[in-house]
């Protein structure tokens, strides 16, 4: 790949990111868009600083969902690097590493696409949720990227099944789910080899590979909370059995909706287009990676509401383009006809203004979700700083700022993330105020349309008041003080 591509790409990250950020400081000011970004920043916090895996100080839980990211993030604290600078900068570097890997990936495929302008990559660059996720400093992107890498070898035929495995266990250090890669992967192993000792061989490499790193994950969540999965995996279940009991049609409407809410529309039929193709010729690496990306985002959307842009499917969108610009990539250079390139004109125009526009505009969503989160979560955990003191029992829903910035050293989960004991009866308000009581909580910090049954005894003291807040239905972020059992 050319030097003047890398140095494009590096470019386009930069200004991208960049955008997004200052897009944050012109409406309110830089923050992150999820209070889940300061859950990762609290326990690597406490690694670099503390040298244990915690969320309050000397408490041991797996409440981060992303082990790998959370010490990635860890780094910025030992180089004494400002958090939220570094957590950009990691973010930024993976979405510039996905660009890269999916540009490669298309040159190695077609010689025929040499242009000094990586316009593929740049595509990826400015597709507006991956652009969002990079300054969301959340683990999505990374996850993406060993996604990626592992499915575009899939694609391009590549034989290390040991490496393959070893990435599909280092995904799951990112995300459990990078478990699913085991299918596609295992399947490849079998159909593209023609022997039988073939197939048994790359079978066991990819296992031997996925072994190698995905015990080390199940004992390392053992020790800290003796499951095999970390404590998000059972909580996220438990929250929202009310959105699993919805209609399949509902939850697939949700999801469409969520997903083509960008340039991946303009490219459905490059991927449709391609399937019939890969179908034809059996081209194995395709067709077990579209499979993938349809079976990944559906299993998500059937267990887990698609809030905030789809967040936990956006890691299937870098594949997805992919896969429509094999099919591009592989079609521009056939065009010949005066319709030809009448149709090749008017969908690449399509596909650039689209992107663009969603692109501004995912900048103006970001700016609106970190004005939020900075006005109720970061604002209230300030407010707990300097009014509630460090040895209070407190109970929220929403811990990440509270844990970063209150300076608490106890909390009770109510989300179930760093409190696994509530997860069986999370949903049920009359138990949760029962142990609420028998713990000897003082102060609850909830949204008032949340908890309506938390609160009602207690007294209200303080409600968010920063410049955007208010924008939750459920009500501004609360904190009430209970009468002490």
């Amino acid at each position: 790949m050319p030097r003047k591509s890398l140095i494009l790409l590096a470019i386009f990250t930069c200004l991208g990111t960049t955008l997004y950020v200052l897009a944050s400081a012109w409406m309110y000011r830089p923050g992150f868009p999820l209070d889940d970004s300061w859950i990762h920043l609290t326990y690597a916090r406490n690694l670099a600083l503390r040298y244990e895996w915690s969320f309050l100080p000397g408490q041991n839980s797996a409440g981060s969902t992303s082990p790998l990211w959370t010490f990635l993030l860890s780094i910025g604290f030992f180089l004494r690097i400002p958090p939220n600078l570094w957590a950009y900068f990691m973010g930024g570097m993976m979405l510039f590493l996905l660009a890269w890997r999916i540009e490669i990936t298309l040159r190695s495929m077609q010689p025929a696409y040499a242009s000094g302008i990586p316009w593929a990559g740049i595509l990826v660059l400015t597709e507006w949720h991956l652009s969002w996720a990079s300054v969301s400093g959340m683990e999505i992107l990374m996850h993406s990227l060993l996604v990626t890498t592992v499915l575009s070898m899939l694609i391009l035929g590549d034989a290390r099944f040991l490496l393959m495995g070893f990435l599909v266990g280092l995904s799951v250090w990112s995300r459990p789910d990078g478990l699913t890669l085991l299918g596609p992967l295992g399947l490849f192993a079998f159909l593209g080899n023609e022997t039988v000792w073939r197939k048994i061989s790359a079978f066991g490499r990819v296992l031997l590979g996925f072994i190698a790193l995905f015990g080390p994950y199940l004992f390392f969540n053992l020790l800290l909370a003796e499951t095999p999965w970390p404590n998000t995996f059972y909580a996220k279940q438990a929250e929202y059995a009310a959105w699993q009991a919805q209609p399949v049609l509902t939850r697939f409407v949700a999801l469409l909706e969520q997903y083509f809410s960008g340039v991946t529309l303009a490219l459905v039929p490059a991927m449709l287009l391609l399937l019939i193709k890969a179908l034809q010729k059996r081209s194995w690496g395709v067709l077990l990676t579209f499979i993938w990306v349809a079976g990944y985002a559906w299993l998500y959307a059937s267990r887990l509401p698609l809030y905030q842009y789809g967040r936990y499917v956006m890691p299937t969108i870098p594949a997805f383009l992919l896969l429509a610009l094999i099919f591009l990539v592989f079609w521009l250079p056939t065009v010949r006809t005066r319709a030809q390139r009448y149709l090749r004109f008017a969908w690449l125009t399509f596909i650039a203004m689209l992107g663009f526009i969603m692109w501004g505009y995912g900048a103006f969503l970001y700016a609106e979700n970190v004005s939020w989160v900075e006005s109720e979560m970061v604002q209230t955990a300030h407010w707990v700083s300097q009014n509630i003191h460090p040895d209070t029992l407190v109970a929220a829903h929403d811990i990440g700022a509270l844990g970063y910035f209150s300076g608490l050293e106890r909390i009770v989960d109510l989300a179930g993330l760093i409190s696994p004991q509530l997860i069986p009866f999370m949903l049920d308000e009359s138990q949760l105020i029962a142990y609420l009581r028998e713990q000897g909580v003082t102060h609850i910090i909830v949204f008032p349309g949340w908890y309506a049954g938390l609160a009602k005894d207690c007294l209200l003291v303080y409600e968010a008041d920063g410049r955007y807040a208010g924008q939750n239905p459920q009500g501004i972020l609360s904190i009430y003080e209970c009468q002490k059992p």
